[in-house]
């Protein structure tokens, strides 16, 4: 039986290429023959329908086959897991109900752990080496409950002007959710949506370079149509265009978040 490592992504600031992330790290991290499970936490759906077309998303959400229905009812996660048709692969959907899902857990005992305990006999089993959990935009009570269930968070950062807008509170936020969960560890930032040509990348890049207590991962995805084109076609680009140059980069940045991750769990 394998050790099973979950990984939060997460950055309150939309636009990070959170979602394009987790789906691609975790889709290369299948290829290379690791067994991972995937968790949309977000309305939005966008982890959903990185794998399926829109119909067949809003199918698991009108059967119930969703992570908010097993957080509403706090059922074994095992339940609501489905293929995604790449081996080694699978998803936990999400679905537009958990726009309601911070109402949801405020009555709950011991809500900040409703996500640890559904996820308890997941991975009691061992069967997944990596569970990675998309999180949406937001700081509250249920991201809170997606940190406490991960033992490492990676924060992509857009290299824009803008792309790091309220890291600070990011990292504020990652220290009261320690109160809580002390296990929680910062495995590092990645840069998405590069543009090398521009002159704040390079400000950017500096930047996080010169934060305390942050890794910076040395993979960095750049801009690439291909991303669009595997998303037009519910793919995740490491599947859809494996040769592309952020394919590759995906690739790169899976291989260095499990390289981290096993260099933390020998220390």
């Amino acid at each position: 039986m394998s050790k099973t490592t979950v990984i939060a992504f997460a950055n309150n600031k939309g636009g990070s290429g959170k979602t394009t992330t987790c789906s691609n790290v975790g889709c290369a991290m299948a290829l290379m023959g690791k067994k991972v499970l995937l968790i949309d936490g977000d309305m939005q759906l966008n982890l959903t329908i990185s794998y399926f077309d829109e119909e067949k998303a809003l199918g698991y959400a009108q059967d119930g086959k969703t992570l908010y229905t097993a957080l509403k009812e706090e059922k074994d996660l095992s339940d609501f897991i489905v293929e995604t048709g790449i081996d080694g692969l699978d998803i936990v959907p999400s679905s537009s109900l958990m726009s309601s899902i911070e109402f949801d857990l405020f009555s709950k005992w011991q809500r900040e752990l409703v996500l640890t305990k559904c996820l308890e006999r997941v991975r009691a089993k061992g069967y997944y080496d990596y569970i990675l959990i998309d999180a949406p935009p937001t700081l509250g009570g249920w991201v809170m409950n997606i940190m406490c269930a991960s033992e490492y968070l990676v924060i992509p950062v857009e290299a824009s002007p803008w792309g790091l807008f309220g890291l600070a509170n990011m990292f504020d936020f990652c220290e009261q959710v320690k109160r809580v969960s002390p296990k929680l560890e910062i495995l590092g930032i990645a840069i998405t949506k590069a543009d090398e040509r521009k002159k704040y990348f390079k400000q950017t890049l500096e930047t996080l370079q010169n934060i305390d207590g942050a890794t910076l991962f040395n993979t960095y995805v750049r801009v690439d149509s291909a991303v669009e084109w595997a998303q037009d076609s519910s793919m995740p680009v490491v599947a859809f265009k494996k040769t592309s140059r952020s394919a590759v980069e995906y690739t790169n940045l899976a291989k260095e978040i499990m390289e981290n991750v096993n260099r933390k769990e020998r220390n």
